[in-house]
């Protein structure tokens, strides 16, 4: 992998700071209370749906739905954001616990942004080829 070559989902810098930041959400959430499990459950599923929708776009074959998976992944990184604004406006996470996951949700935030960037930048290059190779 030292050439930089993207040969999987597991290669993306995308990726790896999500999977960073859902195993953060999963240690934060294994701290809540039994009567926070409703909490817990969605912290866990919006956690998943971060890294699960970036691999699933990667997947697929055409750049527009790699980007609309990139978008939901957008959502649930967000999703996960207010669920642990609730966990502090609660006393359920400290304001500095806090304050470093808010920092990891940004980085996976623009690490995303400049992914749906690049895939959208290539999309519109390969129609431009198709367009000039006729």
């Amino acid at each position: 992998m030292g050439s930089g070559r993207i040969e999987s989902f597991r290669d993306l810098e995308a990726w790896k700071e999500s999977r960073v930041l859902r195993q953060t959400a999963y240690r934060l959430a294994r701290r809540l209370p039994k009567e926070e499990r409703s909490l817990q459950e969605q912290i866990k599923r919006s956690a998943v749906s971060v890294t699960a929708n970036i691999a699933e776009g990667y997947g697929r074959f055409h750049y527009q739905e790699n980007i609309q998976f990139c978008r939901q992944s957008r959502g649930s990184a967000c999703e996960l954001l207010d669920h642990t604004i609730t966990m502090l406006d609660e006393g359920l996470v400290s304001a500095a616990e806090y304050k470093e996951f808010e920092g990891q949700v940004e980085r996976v935030l623009k690490l995303l942004n400049g992914y749906i960037r690049m895939l959208t930048n290539s999309k519109k290059n390969s129609k431009s080829r198709l367009t000039n190779n006729q």
